[in-house]
Formats: structure tokens, sequence, C-alpha cells
């Protein structure tokens, strides 16, 4: 994998992630109680909080 020394390419990041935003969040909860099994409660909310702002954003009208 190559990341883009420029940073992230913001649209295409944001397509893949609102084609497949079911899955990703699925992922992301997953982990946070994986996480929370083995005490890291901070691992955890990071992972939830992550899912939040994703889950608000694919809930958000898109720019026209």
């Amino acid at each position: 994998m190559r990341l883009n020394p420029e940073g992230p390419n913001k649209r295409a990041v944001g397509e893949v992630a609102a084609e497949h935003l079911g899955p990703i969040l699925y992922a992301l909860e997953t982990c946070a109680l994986s996480m929370q099994e083995v005490g890291r409660e901070e691992d955890a909310q990071y992972y939830r909080s992550l899912a939040a702002k994703l889950a608000d954003a694919g809930a958000s009208p898109t720019e026209g």
C-alpha cells in the first residue's frame, strides 16, 4: 500500500466510506468490543467515537 505524501484524496475516501458504511461501522464496533474485553476502555471509546462521526456524516444530506 502506498500513501500519498500530500495526504488522502478526501473525495475518493469519502466515496469508498459511503459505499461501505455499514461494514465499516460493524468493524469499528467489533474492534471496540474487542478493546473493551481486554480492558482498553480508552481505545474502545475512540473506535466508538469514530463510528459515531462516520454514522453522522453518512446521515447528512450530500452537498450538491
